[in-house]
């Protein structure tokens, strides 16, 4: 699943002031704790993930085939300003962000991992936090095809 999310681009979907959708491409970085994005302080995307929080990310696929298969998360994401987190975020990066960008922590609510022909997954799934309050990490998730192996989560929709 993060093989397929780190994969450029990667797109980034928010929900502007007047409710509707905004879809940048994004560079997500996964690490053991999470799923994070940096993005410019003035960008339209900061603003809406500050003020309104929900987010999908959806991997992008290369034909009209869906080779290599897809992945979503969607969910709530957060501003965050560790230090120690930020250090571990940059040091996990595929290039090297600016000191003035924020970090944004992808929390998930919603993790779908789908196969086409040339993908074989285990069976497909689709995973949901019990409640939004107790959204574990997405590394677990992301690091298998197998989109709902979040350890602390109880998958509350799983169909083949």
């Amino acid at each position: 699943m993060a093989t397929r999310l780190l994969a450029a681009p990667s797109y980034l979907a928010t929900v502007r002031a007047d409710g509707a959708p905004r879809v940048h491409p994004v560079t997500p970085i996964v690490t053991a704790d999470g799923l994070y994005v940096f993005m410019e302080p003035t960008s339209p995307k900061a603003a809406d993930l500050r003020d309104r929080k929900l987010f999908a990310l959806h991997n992008g696929v290369p034909d009209n085939a869906g080779t290599g298969g897809e992945a979503s998360v969607s969910g709530a994401g957060r501003l965050l300003s560790d230090d120690a987190t930020r250090a571990a975020v940059v040091a996990a990066a595929s290039y090297r962000p600016e000191d003035r960008y924020l970090l944004f922590e992808l929390r998930p609510s919603e993790v779908r991992c789908n196969g086409y022909g040339d993908v074989v997954l285990p069976e497909r799934r689709r995973w949901q936090a019990a409640h939004a309050e107790s959204v574990p990490s997405v590394t677990n998730a992301l690091a298998s095809n197998r989109s709902p192996a979040l350890s602390s989560a109880t998958p509350r929709t799983c169909s083949p």
